[in-house]
């Protein structure tokens, strides 16, 4: 039988994390009558997690360990645990315990109510406020500004997403803090409910600024997939055309100049630049239509995924 949610954790370096947050799971779903599963993904690991994975498999048939074959990021962590899931809900959350287990009943609650996605908003964010508070709070707004999709808390892993509403999703990158975004581009329902955060007891965190200018690079993909993925040529070929306009304006100022106030052509700068604007404007409108094409190969091949699993470990899954 199918479990209703799926639990997809992503773990790198968490050893003394992973058994509290399995009890946490269990008095939070337990008590709720909620039928689930774990899925939890070490992400290549350099500490005693896989251990204490295998060791949370044979103590209760509900968790299931995924084992990748090397540190490939939490993005592409999450993808594994996602395409492992078969709940009709699939519940993200971190490993290192700052997301409370005990607000998952509610938002599942929501998310029975209609909604495709419950995301988590950390209000009381228990986390240093200049190296990740605030700049958190900044690239927020930024995101939901650019991606159109409005949320306090696009970094808070603790979600609800109705299973159907991933389906035919691919990750890369930093993107699956993104999801929300991708998601609404379908029409998805979204909501969001402040939930518990506990500052970190054990382990050290592995954000860093240098994660910044990577979500950055990540944003634009995402802007340009959620506005543009189906119609490139309106970017390159919106493009191209401004450049070439402007070639030809800088080439009729030029003419004008010549005959008008006797200025000759070779002594400005003008040639070069009215050359070089419509040779890169035609450059862009072709780009475009490559990227036409591009985009329709990429809808039309098989989905590749962007991980390699060594092993599955599982008492019972039954399909």
């Amino acid at each position: 039988m199918k479990p209703e949610i799926s639990l997809v954790i992503p773990v790198y370096n968490e050893q003394d994390n992973l058994v509290p947050l399995y009890e946490k799971v269990l008095q939070s779903l337990v008590p709720a009558d909620i039928s689930f599963e774990m899925i939890l993904v070490d992400d290549g690991s350099s500490d005693r997690s896989l251990d204490r994975l295998r060791e949370l498999v044979d103590r209760d048939p509900r968790v299931v360990a995924v084992e990748l074959r090397r540190n490939f990021g939490q993005t592409a962590a999450m993808a594994a645990g996602i395409d492992e899931a078969r709940g009709e809900f699939v519940v993200t959350l971190d490993a290192d315990l700052q997301n409370d287990p005990a607000d998952i009943p509610l938002m599942l609650h929501r998310a029975r109510e209609g909604f495709d996605i419950v995301s988590g908003w950390r209000k009381d964010r228990q986390d240093d406020f200049l190296s990740r508070t605030l700049p958190s709070k900044i690239a927020n707004r930024l995101i939901s500004k650019i991606t159109g999709t409005f949320l306090h808390d696009y970094g808070c892993t603790l979600k609800v997403y109705r299973r159907d509403a991933l389906s035919g999703l691919n990750l890369y990158g930093e993107m699956h803090r993104f999801l929300p975004a991708l998601v609404a581009r379908t029409g998805a329902r979204i909501d969001e409910m402040a939930v518990n955060h506990h500052p970190r007891l054990h382990g050290e965190s592995k954000y860093g600024i240098g994660r910044t200018f990577k979500v950055i690079l990540d944003l634009l993909t995402v802007k340009f997939l959620t506005s543009y993925s189906t119609k490139p040529i309106y970017v390159f070929g919106g493009f191209g055309l401004l450049l070439s306009l402007l070639g030809f304006a800088t080439a009729g100022i030029m003419v004008y100049a010549k005959l008008v106030h006797g200025i000759s052509m070779i002594l400005t700068p003008l040639p070069n630049l009215s050359a070089m604007l419509v040779i890169l404007g035609a450059q862009s409108l072709m780009l475009g239509l490559l990227a036409e094409l591009v985009i329709r190969t990429y809808h039309e091949s098989q989905n590749k995924k962007i991980y390699t699993i060594r092993n599955v470990y599982s008492v019972d899954r039954e399909e």
